[in-house]
């Protein structure tokens, strides 16, 4: 009977060594797993995994963020959720407080959280891949060199002058992991979204193609920030290109110089000979002397039907313009603006 006790002892001790070894492990797991292990002052932030990333890499990622509070414990889930074969590229929103559970789920997931890439107007093709580099995974030269190689236009249907009109600005929603190749075609792809067939048939009715009237807009964009006299100025320029005279818009000339920083176009600046010179060569310059927002392009396309020929700025300074149908008329509106300068002083 006692040998029976002794032996019963035994189990029970063994069994109760077992049960607290077990209850310590499953608590160590169940920490691993499902505690805190990310710390951030605010309430989110985000880990950019690039394209090409192994698993090192990830964790090099992690411990540089200073988010991880204990990295063997995350390295302890990653390996027991089979994390370091299916490593995936993007832009991932962490939260603090988030357990390894949490991170190594959404990082094993490639549920991304999209950036909003917006430009507006623009002056040039390098200085919109300078903006989108700041959104996406590609560096601004990657994206620069393809937006100025003439084989990357004619992929589009466009040359190396006309290529400007492809990009619409506008807000777009993209992963952060784009490459700049993906870039160029989502951006052909909204060119073709924005061309419905309203709009390809009023360039139609005005004997223009897409990149005809985004080299219009291109200059109204310069000449005018007010929206609302957009539609009078491209009258203005369309009854110009209707009787041949010479468009001679003052924003072509600082792009035929390529000094952005003139604020007055001087007689000099006129004489610089430039296929972009609206002054010297008739018609429409070769493409776009800017990316032209969305406002302009309609503008175009809904034109103000006038007399008008003529146009300069207003005396008020206001950024505004008067219009005129004869030189006459005109000469006397420049007078007054000149004359207001003097006063001003400027």
């Amino acid at each position: 009977m006692a040998k029976k006790k002794k032996v019963f002892l035994i189990i029970f001790v063994f069994i109760t060594i077992m049960g607290i070894v077990g209850f310590v492990l499953g608590k160590k797991y169940y920490n691993y797993v499902f505690d805190a292990n990310v710390i951030i002052e605010d309430e989110s932030a985000y880990i950019y995994i690039p394209n090409g990333s192994e698993y090192a890499d990830v964790l090099e990622i992690l411990k540089s963020s200073d988010y991880i509070v204990d990295i063997e414990a995350f390295m302890q889930v990653a390996e027991w959720k089979k994390y370091p074969v299916r490593v995936l590229a993007g832009r991932y929103e962490i939260h603090n407080g988030m357990s390894n559970n949490e991170l190594v789920d959404l990082l094993r997931s490639g549920k991304q959280s999209p950036v909003q890439l917006s430009f507006i107007s623009l002056r040039s093709l390098p200085i919109l891949a300078g903006k989108v580099a700041v959104y996406i995974e590609a560096d601004s030269t990657e994206i620069a060199n393809l937006l100025m190689n003439t084989e990357t236009a004619a992929k589009y249907g466009f040359n190396e002058k006309t290529f400007p009109a492809m990009f619409i600005p506008n807000t777009y929603e993209f992963y952060w992991n784009t490459s700049a190749d993906k870039f160029l075609e989502r951006m052909a792809q909204e060119f073709k979204n924005f061309w419905t067939e309203e709009r390809v048939q009023k360039a139609e009715n005005i004997n223009m193609t897409q990149s005809e009237v985004s080299t219009l807009a291109s200059i109204i964009e310069k000449e005018t920030q007010k929206n609302d006299e957009k539609t009078r100025m491209a009258g203005v320029y369309l009854n110009r290109l209707k009787v041949g005279m010479l468009l001679q818009a003052d924003p072509t000339v600082v792009f035929a110089v390529g000094d952005f920083t003139i604020t007055r176009v001087l007689n000099r600046h006129l004489k610089v000979d430039s296929p972009y010179n609206t002054y010297i060569y008739a018609g429409l310059p070769p493409g776009p002397i800017c990316i032209p927002s969305t406002s302009s392009i309609d503008a175009v396309l809904n034109y103000e039907n006038h007399s008008y020929y003529y146009f300069c700025a207003k005396d008020d300074f206001s950024g505004y313009h008067v219009f005129a149908s004869s030189l006459a008329q005109h000469n006397a509106n420049a007078k007054r603006y000149h004359n207001a300068l003097r006063r001003a002083g400027r």
